[in-house]
């Protein structure tokens, strides 16, 4: 807990921004202060707090703490002596972090309702601790632009983890069934044979399972469970017995009734099972390769995904940029919060290629912090829809969403660097500040409109010249 502490106009002076004041200013500052004592683990302010007090911090240290899914992550120290907290000018109206002292320290607190005086007692310490706001603004900017980057680069990742596990553990477990069926193939084949099977009855069993067509890839569960059951009914009646898992296999390879009736016909009666039992074995092997080979596809387009979103293997610099291909790759690795959040994308692109000047890195970051602002003021449940245009010397490009939309007293501010209407922990308030400024970088513009259940953001890009 802070304690009362006694100051001088001597302790002042240790403080850079304070050396070389008038002792009469100084002394302004002990009369109208209030210095503490603060032993190291006090709790200084806290996230939603009034922010009001300019600290003098004399000695001792003060870590920033920012609230991030329960979890506290450092992300300021301050080391005695120096001056923070509200500075003259500052709109800084709530606090956004926990404030704890790390190391025993001596503090001088001035309410920002005293500013005005200070300015008239001492304009020379104003313009300083001005100076000081602009050094800390840039600062925090590049610390909060780093990790708004970070973030992004998180929910990417977690999505694209997500993507590459799926087809990951389908190849696992495909793999392992076929290496649980390996072998068993020439024992089916020899059970075969000895049931009575000629060499001239091999032929149609061969051309069967070579068959490779999927007959339930556009049919639902239920109609497949359909087929399923009559295939077993008819088997039953050739006197056919323990068809339970037969049909799917046969089925993998589009062999029903019609296909197998004739083959069967010309075997043994003895050999008819033993003949299923193989053919069954030697579709669900091909299903099982294609399976990986499905999977490893998925596998090998989310890397290329990954590849076009980064551009890692291109050189750095302003190069011809498909807009189409950018928006494209985007929207694959944010396919997994799409999906989980029941969200439709509409692609409404313009005919032909539409190429602007630029680095693609850099715009895939702007179309990542439209598309994920969409997601989040969608919720669960809507559509964003991808608009591209020509429009005179430009590149036209529209994000719409089905949210709630944005008040009309927040839309004016919506660009403004630290502005956010997300809880304390769930945004910084720079990434549509980020937006803006590399779309400005490019020579081009960017704006909003926002009616219940539409907002819009349109970004405008100098076209590559023909």
């Amino acid at each position: 807990m802070a304690t009362t502490a006694t100051l001088t106009a001597e302790d002042l002076t240790v403080v850079p921004a304070l050396q070389g004041l008038p002792d009469d200013v100084l002394t302004w500052l002990l009369t109208h202060g209030e210095p503490r004592e603060a032993p190291a683990g006090t709790e200084l302010f806290h996230p939603g707090e009034e922010a009001n007090h300019l600290i003098v911090l004399l000695r001792g240290s003060l870590q920033l703490w920012r609230e991030q899914n329960g979890h506290r992550e450092p992300f300021l120290r301050f080391e005695a002596p120096m001056v923070t907290g509200v500075l003259p000018y500052s709109r800084l109206r709530q606090t956004s972090a926990v404030g704890v002292v790390v190391a025993d320290a001596s503090l001088l607190l001035l309410h920002r309702d005293l500013f005005p005086e200070l300015e008239r007692i001492s304009p020379e310490l104003v313009q300083r601790l001005v100076g000081l706001m602009s050094d800390r603004v840039r600062e925090e900017a590049r610390t909060q632009e780093r990790d708004d980057k970070l973030r992004a680069l998180g929910k990417l990742s977690a999505g694209l983890a997500h993507e590459l596990n799926n087809p990951a553990a389908a190849i696992s477990r495909s793999a392992a069934e076929l290496s649980n069926r390996t072998g068993s193939e020439a024992v089916l084949l020899q059970e075969l044979v000895a049931a009575g099977v000629t060499a001239e009855q091999l032929p149609p069993l061969l051309m069967l399972a070579s068959r490779s067509t999927l007959p339930g890839a556009s049919i639902s569960a239920l109609e497949r469970a359909d087929c399923e059951e009559e295939l077993e009914d008819w088997l039953n009646q050739q006197g056919i017995t323990d068809v339970h898992g037969l049909a799917t296999g046969l089925l993998s390879g589009a062999l029903d009734a019609d296909a197998l009736a004739p083959v069967l016909a010309a075997l043994p009666a003895d050999a008819r099972r033993p003949a299923l039992r193989w053919l069954e074995a030697q579709l669900t092997s091909r299903q099982l390769v294609r399976d990986i080979q499905e999977a490893s596809r998925r596998i090998s387009e989310l890397v290329h995904n990954v590849k076009d979103y980064s551009h890692m293997d291109r050189a750095a610099g302003l190069v011809p940029t498909d807009i189409h291909g950018g928006l494209d790759s985007t929207l694959a690795l944010l396919s997994y919060p799409l999906r989980k959040h029941h969200i439709r994308v509409v692609r409404d692109y313009a005919e032909g290629l539409l190429s602007v000047v630029g680095q693609p890195g850099a715009l895939n970051q702007v179309w990542t912090n439209l598309i994920d602002n969409a997601i989040d003021a969608i919720g669960t449940e809507g559509v964003i829809t991808l608009r591209t245009r020509r429009s005179g010397e430009f590149v036209q490009v529209c994000i719409e969403d089905s949210g709630p939309g944005i008040p009309p007293d927040v839309l004016p501010h919506i660009f403004e660097p630290f502005f956010t209407t997300k809880p304390v922990g769930e945004g910084t308030g720079l990434g549509l500040d980020i937006a803006r400024r590399i779309v400005l970088s490019h020579g081009g513009r960017v704006n909003v409109s926002s009616v219940p259940g539409r907002t819009e953001f349109c970004v405008w890009l100098p076209m590559e010249e023909e």
